[in-house]
Formats: structure tokens, C-alpha cells, sequence
């Protein structure tokens, strides 16, 4: 067992180092031909790696803070890799991404309640005969994914304000103010109000578990510290592979004949693989409501925190939109007084040449002329006076 721990310790402390050494080393570089193909491959390989590192970190931190904390950290690290992925795809790529976030958030939960929730009620049941849970945590998570998914992912398909399935802008703004609220209150409810709905069940007798959480007893301090320092690392590098990767991934889809919302799935399986078989061990060992946890909370976290960051960034984006085109707006004005400055200007000249043109009285101009009669005028006066 010694040697299981220590052998996993030392891979999931060098890979983040790689993958950060992997990123310097590919950042920026686009190569072509075998070349390009051998980048891709590596840098594919070294962020599955990064993901699972980042998971499993978060998971030591989990257990260092006990359950359903555990769960809860497990989440919320999934979905930061997550939205971290739709943000870098978004920015980097150069197709249309508007519904990156939609599709990556609808497979998200659809892995989520379905696929994970199922393997772990199927593992448990042929396991130990019986899937024990709380059903009072297990409905009202249920409950509030239902809600989520309704008010981001159904509810589109109902307004008018916009063509097609879209909200608005004060649409956007109202659901993700509704998602976040939303899922703060679920996390209360989990942690706080009714925390004893998302502990496990205790079946009978089980492996030693002295603190009683459903996972193995807590690492030290330390451990959990350094674990916390290289998740971020794993984070730091799955989003700078991400981007670096980005490419490939939608070139890849294009040429196998997929939609662009399979895009979408391929984020959502790369950052729900890990959390998977979390859930699915931890069924194994009876935890079926750890591996709910796990399952909901995802789905929740997916929702919770991908809309309303994406809703913010759409905001700053159009905002900054709006003034650079201002800007635009008042160059091009400041433009066009300057030109009909400038032809005013040329048909005053133009004018002041008509005027001074040779006339038909003898071929003087006409300032001539009138120099001309004045001095005509004071000969005259002269005269007369003499």
C-alpha cells in the first residue's frame, strides 16, 4: 500500500512540474508537418495528465478538509479547468464560438446525471447488492440541477427577445445572477444548514475510517499544502496547454465530419474523466453518496459558475466593443468636419480667384481698379482746388 501511495505521490508531483516545462517550451510555436503532429501529440498527452494531476491534488485537499467540503473542492476544481478551457477556445479560436459555453455546459450535465450518476448506482448495486445514499441530499441536489438546466438551457428556447434560442443581454445578465445565487444556496444548504443530507451512509463495517468523512483518514498538514501549491501549477499549465492545443481540437473535429458542438463534448469528457473515476471508486467502496456528491455537485458547479463567468466576459467584451465603436464614431466625425472645413475653405479660395481673374474693363483686376479710381478721385480733387 506504502509503495501504491508513494508511486502515485511521485507521478502526480512530477507531471505538473512537465506539464509547466511542456508550456514554456510550446508556447507560441506552430509548427508544420511531422513536426506539428509530434507537438500536438505530446502536449495532448501532457495536459490529460495535468487534468488528472489537478484532480487528483484537489481530491488530497478534499480529504485534508473532510466531506462533502471534499466533494465540493473536487467540483468546483473540474469546473475552473472547465470554464478555463471554454474561455481559452473562445479567445483563441477563429470560428464562430458563440455557443462553445452552451454546448460544453449541456454535455457537462448530461455526463454528469446520466453517465456518472448511473455507473455509480450500477457499480454499487453489482458490488454490494444494495446503492445506499441519503435521499433527502440526493433529491434536493437533483432538484437544483433541474432548476439550473431549466433557467439556462430550456428556458432560451421560450424568449423572443433575440432570433433564435439566445437571451438577450438583460436576459444574461438575469440568469447568471440566478445561477450563481442559486448555487451559493445549495452549497449553504450542503455545508452549513443540512450538512448531515450529504454525508455517507455508514452500511455496516468498512475500511478504517477514523475521522468518519467516507474517505481515508486525512494526510497532514503539509501534505495537503503542497498539494495545494501544485494544483495550482495543474491549473496554471491545463490552461496554457489548452490554448496551445486549441487548434488541433477544432481541426480535428472539422476533418472527422463533426459538428461544432462536438467541441463542447470534448471538454466535457477531457474534464469529467478524472471526477468519473473518482465517483465510480468511490462506489466501489460503498460511498454511493460520495459519488452522487460528486455527480451533482458537477453538474451544479458546471452551471453555477460557467454562465455567469461567460455572462461577465460577454459584457466586458461588448462593452469594450461599444467603445471602441465610439471612438470610431468620433474619428470618423472629427474626419468629416475637417473635410468640409477643408472644402469650404477651397470653394472661398476658388471664389477669391473667380474675383480676381482679369475682367473685360481693360484687362485690370479689380483690386487694380479700385486703387486705380481712388488715386483718380484725389487727382480730381487736386485739381479743382487749384
Amino acid at each position: 500500500m506504502d509503495a501504491v501511495v508513494s508511486s502515485r505521490f511521485r507521478w502526480t508531483v512530477v507531471t505538473p512540474v512537465v506539464a509547466l516545462v511542456v508550456l514554456a517550451a510550446s508556447w507560441g510555436r506552430h509548427p508544420n508537418g511531422a513536426a506539428g503532429a509530434l507537438l500536438v501529440a505530446v502536449v495532448g498527452g501532457v495536459l490529460v495528465g495535468a487534468v488528472l494531476a489537478a484532480v487528483h491534488h484537489a481530491e488530497v485537499v478534499a480529504h485534508r478538509v473532510g466531506e462533502p467540503f471534499g466533494s465540493l473542492i473536487l467540483a468546483v476544481a473540474v469546473t475552473v479547468i472547465e470554464v478555463a478551457l471554454i474561455i481559452t477556445l473562445m479567445v483563441s479560436g477563429d470560428k464562430d464560438t458563440s455557443g462553445l459555453a452552451r454546448d460544453t455546459v449541456f454535455a457537462a450535465v448530461m455526463i454528469s446525471v446520466n453517465g456518472i450518476v448511473g455507473l455509480a448506482l450500477v457499480v454499487g448495486a453489482l458490488r454490494h447488492h444494495l446503492a445506499v445514499f441519503n435521499p433527502e441530499g440526493a433529491g434536493s441536489a437533483l432538484a437544483t440541477v433541474i432548476t439550473l438546466a431549466s433557467v439556462t438551457l430550456v428556458l432560451p428556447r421560450f424568449t423572443t427577445s433575440e432570433p433564435g434560442p439566445e437571451f438577450s443581454s438583460s436576459q444574461l445578465a438575469f440568469a447568471a445572477v440566478a445561477s450563481l445565487a442559486l448555487y451559493a444556496l445549495f452549497v449553504f444548504t450542503q455545508t452549513v444548514r443540512h450538512r448531515d443530507f450529504f454525508l455517507p451512509v455508514d452500511s455496516g463495517p468498512g475500511p478504517v475510517d477514523a475521522d468518519g468523512d467516507g474517505h481515508a483518514d486525512p494526510p497532514s498538514g503539509r501534505t495537503a499544502m503542497a498539494s495545494l501549491g501544485l494544483l495550482l501549477v495543474s491549473l496554471v499549465s491545463v490552461v496554457g496547454l489548452a490554448k496551445v492545443e486549441s487548434p488541433a481540437i477544432e481541426d480535428g473535429v472539422a476533418a472527422a465530419g463533426f459538428p461544432a458542438a462536438f467541441v463542447g463534448v470534448v471538454i466535457a469528457l477531457l474534464v469529467l474523466l478524472p471526477e468519473s473515476i473518482a465517483a465510480v471508486r468511490a462506489a466501489a467502496r460503498d460511498d454511493v453518496q460520495v459519488s452522487l456528491n460528486l455527480a451533482y455537485g458537477s453538474a451544479m458547479a458546471s452551471i453555477g459558475l460557467t454562465i455567469p463567468t461567460i455572462a461577465a466576459r460577454l459584457h466586458l467584451a461588448r462593452r469594450s466593443a461599444g467603445t471602441r465603436a465610439r471612438r470610431h464614431a468620433d474619428g470618423a466625425a472629427r474626419d468629416l468636419r475637417g473635410r468640409r472645413c477643408a472644402d469650404r475653405g477651397a470653394r472661398a479660395g476658388q471664389a477669391a480667384q473667380r474675383r480676381g481673374a482679369p475682367g473685360a474693363a481693360g484687362g485690370v483686376p479689380v483690386p487694380v481698379r479700385a486703387a486705380l479710381s481712388s488715386r483718380q478721385r484725389d487727382a480730381s480733387t487736386r485739381t479743382g482746388m487749384m
